[in-house]
């Protein structure tokens, strides 16, 4: 719909050329979450607590791990307090996108199909894809190619990498969907299924936890990159948290909770 000409002669030229004057997106241009949070006070994270050892829920029901730490770090750099928001994975990046939360730290990696919705900052920890199965494959099962036969029942995470991988690289096996690790795992411990596809550090720590009673390969067979996701559209809340990550890298405090949670296993003491 166009401006009628009785409009602008009321207006008068100045006020035309005021108007010409004005960026095309001033008014629509919408205010970065960065100065949102600091106004609010608060940084909400959204994350699944129950990927080890990024985040889990310890003895007491609080939530920790590595990206929980990370986050504390990044609200204490704010200046706020940080709420964590525990979030199902098969519903998390539409929690982020109808504003539930903030920021998604969560151990998500970075593809193709989750960047046309969210925007990742730079990948703050690299991960593969591994293999925990029973112990009884130990002598025939040397890789994950050797999975890859209609006789073998492979479970998985649903929505994950490794549902995603498995689906890549073991098509002729058997695929078994699961809404969590621990039901996946269940499954392989029970004897229904020959293999779980998941994570590395996750299956590192669960083969840690219960010796004998799994079997890890630890060679990954797929290289991820992880990032934290946010809303499209904000390039300002994006440039702190790369220049976030970079400052905890430089300063050292990264390679502080890299070997608190990756090297190093206190921590297990703390959960169930």
């Amino acid at each position: 719909m166009g401006v009628s000409s009785g409009w602008l002669r009321k207006l008068g030229l100045a006020g035309v050329l005021a108007l010409c004057t004005i960026p095309a997106q001033a008014a629509d241009a919408p205010e970065s979450l960065l100065k949102q949070i600091r106004e609010r006070g608060e940084l909400r994270v959204g994350l699944e607590a129950g990927y080890m050892p990024f985040e889990m829920r310890d003895k007491r029901g609080g939530i920790i791990g590595f990206d929980v730490d990370m986050a504390k770090l990044m609200a204490r750099k704010l200046g706020v307090k940080v709420t964590l928001v525990n979030t199902q994975w098969d519903g998390i990046i539409p929690a982020l996108l109808t504003s539930k939360f903030d920021v998604l730290m969560s151990g998500m990696t970075i593809t193709e199909e989750r960047a046309q919705q969210v925007d990742f900052s730079e990948p703050y920890i690299v991960i593969g894809q591994s293999i925990i199965m029973q112990p009884k494959l130990a002598a025939s099962v040397k890789s994950y190619a050797d999975l890859n036969d209609p006789k073998y029942i492979i479970a998985t995470k649903l929505g994950t990498t490794g549902d995603m991988a498995a689906a890549e690289y073991l098509p002729k096996a058997q695929l078994m969907k699961f809404e969590t690790e621990a039901e996946a795992l269940l499954q392989v411990r029970s004897g229904r299924a020959a293999a779980f596809v998941y994570d590395l550090p996750y299956n590192a720590v669960y083969a840690a936890r219960n010796p004998g009673q799994l079997v890890l390969l630890p060679k990954p067979f797929t290289r991820e990159e992880l990032g934290w996701a946010i809303r499209k559209g904000d390039p300002e809340w994006r440039a702190w948290l790369n220049e976030f990550l970079a400052g905890v890298r430089q300063d050292k405090a990264y390679d502080a909770l890299y070997g608190k949670w990756f090297e190093r296993t206190a921590w297990l003491k703390l959960i169930n």
